[in-house]
């Protein structure tokens, strides 16, 4: 396919730097405002994204959808594509269970071609160059490396198997995210007798510690909204495959103290630990 027409569900701050990407090799791409926050209004023009009135008007303009949401609403966002029966690759890159995609996959056929697909790292701003797991039918993922080719987004393509990138996604993300959770609750507790700076010196000694990293709590705060939902996916995903998923819940229920500093680029280390003590 040459020079496609790509729409974005929805710009957030991934959304929309992988729609910027997109961009390069895509004859447009679009974004719905309807309903869409004065926020995500500013990314999509800030990264130069069309905007259209209406879903179905999206859908009817575009060949290649990429959802890109919080976790929770992935299947309704797909519900609602599917009732415009959508025909063209549906990229569904949330960090969902491989259960929820494979379900968004039945849901949107036989009219669209459901790609699944997993983004890690941080989005493709400012030098950073996440890479786009990739699983579903070689030819629509054939379409979606030739989208993000001389990007920084990288793709990856693991299988032709719906629910393999949601799988290494959501392996990683366990490790990754319930990390920053046990920082958090390993800096507080020292805190709480005094010897928090001494805890930090001793995780410095170790290399690739994020104990050495304390720093990075207020950050884990202000992101919780989207990784409490992201870690209950991924338990999800452990209790299928017969593996427990109690860490993963708890680190949820830990995130879930910080809801009220939703994306709070002020929030310092000793608020976060401040909140983070409150019942």
């Amino acid at each position: 396919m040459d020079q496609p027409t790509v729409g974005i569900l929805h710009p957030g701050s991934m959304g929309a730097a992988v729609a910027a990407c997109a961009a390069t090799n895509a004859a447009a791409v679009l974004w719905c405002e309807a309903g869409r926050s004065a926020a995500s209004a500013k990314r999509a023009v800030q990264f130069g994204l069309v905007p259209v009135g209406t879903l179905r008007e999206l859908l009817d303009r575009s060949d290649m959808v990429i959802s890109l949401c919080p976790p929770a609403a992935a299947e309704e966002l797909a519900r609602d594509v599917a009732g415009h029966r959508f025909a063209g690759v549906y990229v569904e890159a949330n960090a969902i269970s491989p259960e929820r995609v494979q379900r968004i996959a039945v849901l949107l056929g036989p009219d669209a071609t459901v790609v699944d697909g997993g983004v890690v790292g941080s989005p493709p701003v400012r030098g950073k160059t996440p890479t786009l797991y990739l699983s579903g039918p070689a030819a629509a993922t054939a379409q979606i490396d030739a989208l993000f080719a001389g990007t920084a987004v990288r793709t990856t393509t693991l299988s032709t198997e719906i629910g393999k990138a949601s799988a290494l996604k959501l392996s990683y993300a366990s490790f990754q995210k319930t990390s920053r959770v046990l920082v958090a609750l390993a800096v507080g507790m020292a805190r709480e007798h005094g010897v928090d700076q001494e805890l930090i010196e001793v995780a410095s000694r170790r290399t690739d510690s994020y104990l050495a990293e304390p720093g990075y709590v207020a950050k884990t705060a202000a992101r919780a909204w989207r990784w409490g939902p992201e870690l209950e996916e991924a338990a999800d995903a452990l209790a299928a495959a017969g593996l427990p998923p109690e860490m993963l819940r708890a680190a949820a229920s830990t995130l879930a103290r910080w809801h009220d500093v939703k994306d709070d680029s002020e929030l310092t280390l000793s608020d976060a630990l401040d909140r983070l003590a409150q019942p």
